[in-house]
């Protein structure tokens, strides 16, 4: 499977393109909506009212078009949108999206609890009355309550205690009745909202917002995916023995070098076979792309990697992709250390074997239980040798105890470390441990590239 050294680099080289992190500029165009959203409300407000009832209201317009646009910042962080995805990384985005999902709902809960109860002391009615009277008699107003309980689901099932309890599939589904509770919400802001009745502007603002997303969404979640599986026309090739427990899958298809997939990039993988076919899982490509061949390297740790041992030759793939931001783009000094833990090997071996470097440039450390859980080590091996490369790994002692990575051990093994960039891909405690004997040795956390699958 392996891609010559030399024309892997090669390719490698024309990618590298050293950048910032937009992360900020992002942050800052995200709070400057806000800002528009705000200056909405008060464009609208000729007079501020200083009594109890219109405080409540006046509350409720703004959480509610702080909510509004919250909203239309979920549905854009669900795009998968490959500027946000490999620049920003897919674990910042995930992150940011279940941060803006949180924001969302609590700012249309607000929403909600100050109009009725500013109604409610309008109007001298008690808050049951006041709710059933709004929900029945004023327009479109039975549609966003069915919205707003569809978002409260989405929310109740996204919270980490719960989601760690459900099925992947079961909660992926769950989570599409974000689209449903956009749907119905968004016709009832329209129709209800005072900033929209009084003038054209904001009506033009918000549905220049939300046709936006709308059509990156249907861009990038739909017809892009339908093309690249269309013209690719990827199939399962053969799946290989790597280790206990690990299976590397090897795909095949046409012009998959037009993919623009490079070595740390995945896809999210969905196998079109009984048992596999509604599930689509991200796995990392294990090698550098060929242009008739991928291959990825999967641990057995649950129902649909364990799967992929009994995929049959042949068997319909459909690919979304590539991911990922952890790739040579990052990379800026010629020296680079790469830390692998388990599964998170896949994507630094073929980062060993890519990344340009001279003699003594490149160094990988791989972290498992036993020497037998060292997948891919002779592939390894080779790619070491031919690069003169440094190539450790840490394992278990006899009795089970854990080699752990710490500041005084990186600085023996490497003495200038704090001159390298590290790749980091691994379980979160190997992450956390790394990260922080990391920062410890002197390496800067722009330096330390890492992203997380556990999403």
């Amino acid at each position: 499977m392996m891609q010559s050294g030399r024309a892997a680099r090669r390719q490698t080289m024309r990618a590298i393109r050293p950048r910032r992190n937009p992360a900020a500029v992002l942050l800052v165009a995200a709070w400057a909506g806000a800002a528009a959203v705000l200056w909405l409300w008060w464009e609208n407000t000729a007079v501020v009212h200083m009594d109890t009832a219109e405080w409540l209201v006046g509350a409720g317009r703004i959480t509610g078009l702080l909510g509004g646009y919250m909203i239309a910042l979920v549905v854009l962080q669900m795009a998968r949108v490959p500027a946000l995805e490999r620049r920003v990384g897919s674990d910042r985005s995930a992150r940011w999206h279940a941060m803006s999902g949180r924001y969302a709902i609590g700012l249309i809960v607000a929403h909600v609890v100050l109009i009725i109860w500013g109604y409610s002391v309008q109007g001298r009615t008690g808050l049951v009355e006041q709710t059933v009277t709004v929900v029945v008699d004023f327009p479109e107003m039975i549609e966003a309550a069915a919205g707003t309980v569809l978002l409260l689901i989405v929310g109740f099932v996204s919270a980490g205690a719960v989601r760690r309890r459900m099925r992947y599939e079961t909660w992926y589904y769950l989570h599409l009745l974000t689209y449903a509770a956009v749907y119905l919400t968004f016709w009832h802001q329209l129709v209800t909202g005072a900033e929209f009745v009084a003038g054209p502007t904001a009506r033009t603002v918000w549905y220049v917002l939300y046709g936006t997303v709308g059509a990156l969404l249907v861009w990038y979640r739909i017809l892009a995916p339908v093309r690249l599986n269309l013209w690719h026309r990827m199939r399962v090739e053969s799946v290989v023995d790597e280790a206990p427990g690990v299976v590397s899958v090897l795909i095949s298809g046409r012009r998959l070098h037009r993919l623009g997939a490079e070595a740390g990039h995945f896809f999210r993988w969905r196998f079109l076979t009984k048992g596999l076919r509604w599930s689509s899982n991200p796995y990392s490509l294990s090698a550098p792309p060929r242009p008739d061949l991928l291959r990825i390297t999967v641990k057995a740790v649950g129902e649909h990697s364990t799967a992929l041992a009994r995929l049959e030759p042949g068997t319909r793939v459909w690919a979304e992709g590539p991911y990922g931001a952890m790739t040579a783009g990052r990379r800026s000094r010629n020296k680079v250390l790469l830390i692998a833990g388990g599964a998170g090997i896949t994507p630094l071996r073929a980062l060993f074997e890519t990344l340009p470097g001279g003699p003594g440039d490149l160094s990988l450390l791989y972290r498992a239980g036993t020497t037998e859980d060292l997948a891919l080590w002779s592939e390894l091996q080779q790619i070491a040798e031919a690069r003169e490369a440094r190539l450790m790994y840490a394992v278990n002692g006899p009795d089970g105890s854990r080699p752990r990575i710490t500041t005084e051990r990186l600085k023996e093994v490497l003495p200038d470390i704090a001159q390298h960039d590290v790749y980091l891909c691994g379980p979160p405690g190997l992450a956390e441990e790394s990260y922080h004997a990391l920062r410890a040795a002197g390496v800067p956390s722009r330096r330390i590239h890492h992203e997380s699958f556990e999403m």
